[in-house]
Parts: C-alpha cells; sequence; structure tokens
C-alpha cells in the first residue's frame, strides 16, 4: 500500500477536534501551498483560500453552521470562495500575468484567451460562478489529501449558509462567494464518536468501470 493511499485510509471526517492542539505555521502552510499549486479549467484559479484564525469570526461563523462545533474547535478555519463571476478582467488578469511570468506572448495561447471571452459571455453570471465553485472543490481535494499527508485531521463542510458567511467575511465586496469550508486540526479522539469505526467505501468493482 502506498504512503498516499495509507494516509487517506487514515483520514475521516473529524467530528471533535482538540481545540488545546494548534497546526504550527510549516504544516499549515504545506496545505496552502498544495491548494495553491492545485490544478485549474484554464490556470484561472477562480477561487481564493481564507484562513479564519480570528475566534470572534469563527464563532459567528459557527452560528450559522447549525452550530457544529468543528467551526470553533478546529486549530484553523479555511474558507473556499469562488469568483461570483467569471469576468473579462479576471480572464485578462489570469492570462497576463501568466505571459509576464512566462516573458513571452504565444499566439495559440492568445486565440484561447478569446475564445474564453466569447464561452463566458454566453453563460450567465451564475452559470460563471457555478464553474468557479467547482475549480474550488478541486483545491478543496487536493487540501484533504495534503493535511491526510501531514497527520493533520480535517473535514469538508457545506452545512452552513453561504451568503452569511459571505457577511460575516465581507466577502461580496471583493467579488466572492463562499463554497466550502474546512476546519483542519488534530483529532479529540476520546470524544469523537466517529473515530474507531470501520471506514466505508464502495468495493472497487461497484466503484470502477474499466471500458477496454
Amino acid at each position: 500500500m502506498t504512503d498516499v493511499i495509507k494516509h487517506l485510509n487514515w483520514r475521516y471526517a473529524t467530528k471533535s477536534f482538540d481545540a488545546a492542539q494548534k497546526l504550527d505555521d510549516a504544516k499549515l502552510n504545506h496545505i496552502l501551498e498544495a491548494i495553491r499549486l492545485a490544478p485549474t479549467s484554464s490556470g484561472l484559479q477562480p477561487f481564493e483560500v481564507f484562513v479564519v484564525k480570528n475566534p470572534d469570526l469563527r464563532a459567528k461563523i459557527r452560528e450559522v453552521a447549525w452550530g457544529q462545533a468543528q467551526v470553533t474547535d478546529a486549530s484553523h478555519l479555511l474558507v473556499f470562495a469562488a469568483w461570483d463571476n467569471i469576468t473579462p478582467e479576471r480572464i485578462d488578469a489570469a492570462f497576463d500575468y501568466t505571459n509576464e511570468v512566462r516573458g513571452f506572448v504565444n499566439e495559440g495561447w492568445e486565440a484561447y484567451r478569446k475564445q474564453l471571452h466569447a464561452i463566458i459571455a454566453a453563460r450567465t453570471e451564475q452559470a460563471n460562478f457555478d464553474a468557479a465553485a467547482r475549480q474550488a472543490y478541486i483545491g478543496l481535494g487536493v487540501a484533504l489529501v495534503a493535511a491526510a499527508e501531514q497527520g493533520v485531521d480535517s473535514t469538508p463542510m457545506e452545512g452552513f449558509d453561504p451568503a452569511a458567511v459571505d457577511q460575516i467575511l465581507g466577502l461580496k465586496e471583493r467579488h466572492l462567494r463562499s463554497v466550502v469550508i474546512l476546519p483542519v486540526g488534530y483529532r479529540k479522539a476520546d470524544s469523537d464518536w466517529l473515530v474507531n469505526l470501520k471506514k466505508v467505501r464502495r468495493p472497487h468493482d461497484k466503484f470502477v468501470t474499466e471500458l477496454n
């Protein structure tokens, strides 16, 4: 069994975090860097990650997250916030930055820029947000693996009021909308009912279909 499979077998959606245990900066930054390096469609990275440390903000978020204790008890709370719309300006900023970093302008790349402009213009603002939100979930998946690899517990959560979280964090002013939150920290095994239960996943032959 490879290390990554061992780590994924070890992790679970932690129900009880030890509020006294804190992630060190190295582990937190490792997770954040993994998210930053996650693949996204056209390399746009149409989402941002907020690291919420402030206890008052986390208490407010807990109130609009069904009172779930992970929000306040975990070492850190990550909020994945997607672009509220994929605009021409945001596309241009991403493409211009790529050209700057690579040091040249590619004709095919510029043609693709124009193609993306046409695609987003033909969609509604909601459809563009939905597309951005799906990219945030790629980052979430990478975060879960990176956290497990570091021996850090995590719980992906959609059980919250996005509009309320947006207001608490001032996301609307930054043209962002919250998508999913991720408490990270260390499990409190003696009070977590899920910790010792066997991981349940559908068997390989019921999950994977090979088309030869």
